[in-house]
């Protein structure tokens, strides 16, 4: 220990050995509440960081070691950058934003891996502190290998890549700047607002440079997660409009769960009748079964939501950002009239579609509504439309679940399942409280219509940045945030084939994934959709180029199954419902990693949510497809509006 000019004791560490001290000993407290925020390091080390951070890890864990502590910061070895941040992100989302991960990689390829995860962290609005190493600061022995040369500027490096996907990013030169730019990180990544993807670069040889810091920057610190509560005027006239709203409709996003909400949203709703229908992060904010349930909304949604999304005269947003998917790109609210009530903790989300503003966190909200309106409730005749429509939609899920519905396998010709089928089984022979994960595809969708979530964290759809690959990595955070629950992940072949190495991370951490592969050889999602737009399916299946030189010939031979098993997996197939259920009851009985391999028929697709997504199609064409699908496109877009209208409490825009 030394003294410094100021006469306060100082330690000597590095700068990869100061990150790693002070990440340990961070802390958030929310309602009473405290605990580590760091659960630990993903990394994977090249020549940019194994000396630093490595070495600083390695002997963290050592020194833990040597004094029978618990791990303070426990490292995590992942097979790919992106696939480790989405790992961060998934567990960041299940313990609602209050724990986070760090993630490590290399300068050059391992650093640029991860912008897709940042990118997706940030638009999800989920913290993860990214620490890439860079190039050296001295510039000693430059050009460096991997180094980006930049005639017009000396400074920049592939990290500024970073910045426009990160919420904060910082590049410490210099071992004095470090103390701002770690107190700078934690300022951005425990803000319910302004938290996304934090990046701090470490220039490799100022990883291993040793200084003299104050031990007060290693002093235990807890960052307070506030609940802001809303403005009393605000929150006075956002009870007004509702009071006189004769069809009102919350929409429930993503914050209602982050801010533990879910209990107060389904008393709300309860007491005054309001239909809630969900958006794909805010699934699971009421159970499936609670009578004020209508669903998934918008694209991707139940025809109930969107039933009583075209005539709301009143909608309540609480905790979404109104993605284009929630609001079928600007058609599913089709009252001229319509106005907007905006619970969020974010200003951004609060002021679009001229909606009335109510800046708070969404349960400090609904509690102060909830006192503001007592005795309200809404006509029983939009009850009983309310109990119609849901119940006639439950019916159009008990006919997609049905097995009795067979497709055809494109491979072979023989009997395959759908992928609605393949979800009810999955969904009936799972239990309440296991979580299905899933990000990109057809299947996040069909998720959202016919998943009967039944715990608020029982859902986990990644569909901010909808990341193909993200669904095994994912379920790894998932696993390790929620280690007392079966973890269900769901993924299609496409999705499976960019990221499937994560099956060995789960199995290196002792984790617990049963794994479904939708095999349907090729993109269904896309298909489908290329076919809508008049693009025919193509490119869309996986196929061998023919004699005429298109990808138009027999299926690949491709064979998932034996793929999961060559990396450690159990693996079961299953060409039948009783067989699915069957793998799934076997796999929950396991207590490792069960990967399930089931052929299912792409052109058969779930129930249609009789909403719309704008997808632009070719203006002019010689393809007959196109002109069709043009002519289609063009009559949906009527029906986009710009939803400027201002809402005030009388109901009156001005």
């Amino acid at each position: 220990m030394m003294t410094n000019r100021n006469r306060e004791p100082t330690v000597r560490l590095t700068v990869a050995q100061a990150v790693v001290r002070f990440l340990a000993h961070q802390h958030v407290e929310r309602d009473g509440e405290r605990n580590k925020f760091f659960a630990g390091c993903f990394g994977i080390f090249g020549h940019g960081n194994v000396a630093g951070l490595g070495q600083a890890l390695l002997q963290n864990e050592i020194e833990d070691r040597d004094a029978g502590r618990d791990l303070s910061l426990e490292y995590v070895l992942g097979r790919n950058e992106q696939a480790m941040v989405h790992s961060a992100v998934a567990y960041a989302r299940m313990r609602n934003r209050l724990e986070a991960w760090a993630v490590t990689a290399s300068v050059g390829p391992g650093a640029t891996n991860m912008v897709t995860g940042a990118a997706l962290a940030t638009i999800n609005r989920l913290p993860v502190l990214l620490l890439p190493a860079d190039t050296f600061a001295t510039r000693a022995s430059a050009p460096v290998l991997q180094e980006l040369e930049v005639p017009s500027s000396g400074d920049i490096t592939v990290n500024d890549a970073f910045r426009p996907v990160s919420r904060y990013f910082d590049r410490v030169w210099r071992p004095e700047q470090l103390p701002a730019a770690l107190l700078g990180a934690m300022r951005v990544l425990t803000d319910p607002v302004e938290t996304g993807a934090v990046t701090v670069a470490l220039p490799q040889d100022v990883q291993a440079e040793a200084f003299d810091w104050p031990e007060s920057l290693f002093a235990e610190r807890t960052w307070r997660v506030a609940r802001p509560i809303p403005e009393r005027r605000a929150v006075t006239e956002a009870a007004e409009i509702i009071r006189s709203a004769k069809r009102p409709l919350i929409v429930a996003g993503g914050g209602v769960i982050y801010s533990d909400a879910t209990d107060a949203l389904a008393g709300f709703c309860a007491r005054t009748g309001i239909p809630v229908g969900q958006s794909q992060a805010g699934k699971g904010s009421l159970p499936y079964d609670h009578p004020q349930s209508v669903g998934g909304i918008g694209s991707t949604g139940t025809t109930a939501a969107n039933a009583l999304a075209a005539d709301a005269d009143v909608v309540i947003g609480i905790g979404t950002r109104y993605s284009d998917f929630t609001t079928a790109s600007r058609t599913a609210f089709a009252d001229p009239d319509v106005r907007f009530v905006n619970i969020n903790v974010a200003p951004l989300d609060s002021l679009k579609h001229s909606g009335h503003v109510v800046v708070a966190d969404a349960r400090e909200a609904l509690e102060a509504l909830d006192g503001l309106l007592t005795g309200f409730s809404v006509d029983p005749a939009y009850r009983e439309r309310i109990g119609e429509l849901t119940r006639e939609w439950e019916a159009t899920v008990e006919r997609a679940y049905s097995p009795t519905v067979v497709g055809t396998n494109v491979a072979t010709g023989a009997d395959a399942l759908t992928q609605s089928t393949v979800i009810g089984i999955v969904n009936e022979t799972s239990d309440p409280r296991d979580i299905v994960v899933c990000a990109a595809g057809s299947m996040p969708g069909d998720l959202h219509k016919l998943w009967r979530t039944r715990d608020p964290k029982g859902y986990h759809v990644e569909y901010g940045y909808s990341c193909m690959g993200y669904e095994i990595a994912g379920g790894v955070g998932v696993a390790m945030a929620c280690p007392d629950r079966d973890v269900i992940v769901m993924v299609g072949d496409g999705s499976y084939l960019m990221m499937a190495t994560e099956l060995v991370t789960a199995i290196q951490e002792n984790l617990k994934l049963i794994v479904v592969v939708v095999q349907n050889h090729g993109f269904a999602s896309i298909g489908s959709l290329s076919e809508s737009l008049g693009s025919q399916r193509f490119g869309t299946g996986y196929r061998y180029r023919d004699s005429g030189g298109r990808l138009d010939g027999p299926t690949l031979p491709v064979d998932l199954a034996a793929n999961a098993a060559s990396l450690g997996a159990e693996v079961l197939r299953a060409g039948t419902a009783d067989e699915l259920a069957d793998a799934i009851k076997a796999a929950k009985a396991a207590v490792r990693t069960t990967v399930i391999h089931v052929e299912t028929d792409p052109l058969i697709g779930g129930p249609d949510s009789e909403s719309w997504w704008d997808v632009p199609v070719s203006e002019v064409s010689t393809l007959r497809s196109t002109q069709k699908a043009y002519d289609v496109y063009a009559r949906s877009k009527e029906a986009q509006r710009p939803y400027l209208r201002p809402t005030t409490p009388g109901g009156e825009g001005r």
